[in-house]
């Protein structure tokens, strides 16, 4: 099976989700970018309010690639205990390393949700989508991100991961959905006919 384009995975991520959410009080979060047409549909089938959740990475210095942690919008911090302890991290240095991706963290949420305030998720079943997940390291942070504001409830959501992406996110998410669990997972992109970059243009139509 193969989805057209985000929005009809969307509406079919929307209706597996139909009666698998533990309270009727939900909110709909994307992660930007591709995240955010598939959350649209999710939360139009939900009749849900929809928001976004922003998550930046936070890479060592001299080898971005190597994550430290992560932060999310609400001054959510999330660290890799072994990497900072592997490479002996001085509390300042993450610090600094966080305050210049939260420079960045800020513009995106600017550049997506304009001046509208966040959504308040206290108490509610947040449901967090995303176009697929592969590592599932993003859909990670964001989870524990939204528990940290005061989710009552958090559901990641996805039209398609790896089969193990359920057991891999189990300690951070209430329940884990998807519309595809392909044994022979590749890559996100090889399950769309369409799966061109989502634009920030088409992030912020989402919310008009």
């Amino acid at each position: 099976m193969r989805f057209s384009d985000r929005a009809e995975a969307g509406r079919l991520l929307g209706d597996a989700l139909v009666g698998r959410l533990p309270t009727t009080d939900v909110i709909v979060l994307g992660l930007p970018r591709g995240g955010v047409p598939v959350a649209r549909e999710v939360s139009a089938r939900l009749s849900a309010p929809l928001d976004i959740v922003v998550v930046r990475k936070l890479g060592l210095p001299g080898h971005r690639e190597l994550a430290i942690g992560a932060i999310a919008g609400g001054g959510v911090r999330v660290l890799n205990p072994e990497v900072v302890e592997r490479h002996r991290l001085s509390p300042q240095l993450i610090d600094q390393v966080a305050a210049a991706e939260s420079v960045e963290l800020t513009r995106r949420e600017t550049a997506y949700r304009g001046d509208r305030a966040p959504l308040d998720v206290r108490g509610r079943t947040a449901v967090i989508v995303d176009d697929g997940l592969a590592t599932g390291a993003t859909m990670r942070v964001a989870a524990i991100a939204v528990r940290q504001l005061g989710a009552a409830a958090v559901v990641c959501a996805a039209p398609v991961a790896p089969v193990s992406a359920p057991a891999l996110l189990r300690d951070v998410a209430d329940d884990v959905v998807a519309v595809l669990l392909p044994d022979d997972f590749y890559a996100v992109g090889g399950f769309y006919d369409d799966f061109r970059e989502t634009s920030d243009d088409e992030v912020r139509a989402a919310f008009a």
